[in-house]
């Protein structure tokens, strides 16, 4: 019975895995015959927190995305992303065990509200797959600030999170945004 129980899981794990793959396939092929837009890429050093505090000590984040304006103030596109949680050594009185990194691979919509020319809020909606062993992954949101250094570079703040079956995994990420021609 636990076999058949854990060969559904899997199933549904790479069922999840290839319609995610399947979706963000479609949204970038439909953005490159549509309108005009701008590329971005970002990197990002983040502290984990909640749950993923107590296994992780830093994390970072790269993220590609297409940007549409869709009104002078509004853009929204894809977007996709790797971030690498570096897990901690944990020591328990009888001895310490090193706690595994934990990857994920973001696939979002993206939306950027410009507030004034300089500052920008935002939001990113998606799935985050798991990369490493019993990671299955979960719904990923990622809210954020941007403040504008120059045309091309942001200064970001972001609040990224992906829930989890019974948690989530939680990181506050201070990074850089640039808009590539």
């Amino acid at each position: 019975m636990l076999i058949f129980v854990t060969l559904e899981i899997t199933i549904k794990s790479i069922i999840m895995k290839k319609i995610a793959l399947f979706t963000l396939a479609v949204i970038f092929g439909l953005s490159f015959g549509q309108a005009q837009g701008d590329f971005t890429a970002g990197i990002h050093g983040g502290l984990p927190i909640g749950d993923a505090g107590d296994l992780a000590t830093f994390a970072i984040a790269v993220e590609l995305g297409y940007l549409f304006d869709v009104s002078d103030e509004f853009k929204a596109g894809p977007t996709l992303g790797y971030s690498h949680s570096f897990g901690e050594d944990i020591d328990t009185g009888f001895g310490t065990f090193e706690v595994d990194d934990i990857q994920f691979l973001p696939i979002a919509a993206a939306g950027r509200f410009s507030i004034t020319d300089e500052f920008s809020l935002g939001a990113d909606l998606g799935y985050a797959i798991g990369i490493n062993d019993g990671n299955d992954g979960g719904f990923y949101y990622a809210p954020r600030a941007a403040y504008s250094v120059s045309e091309a570079i942001d200064i970001v703040l972001a609040y990224r999170g992906v829930s989890l079956d019974g948690g989530s995994w939680d990181i506050i990420s201070l990074g850089l945004e640039f808009g590539i021609d």
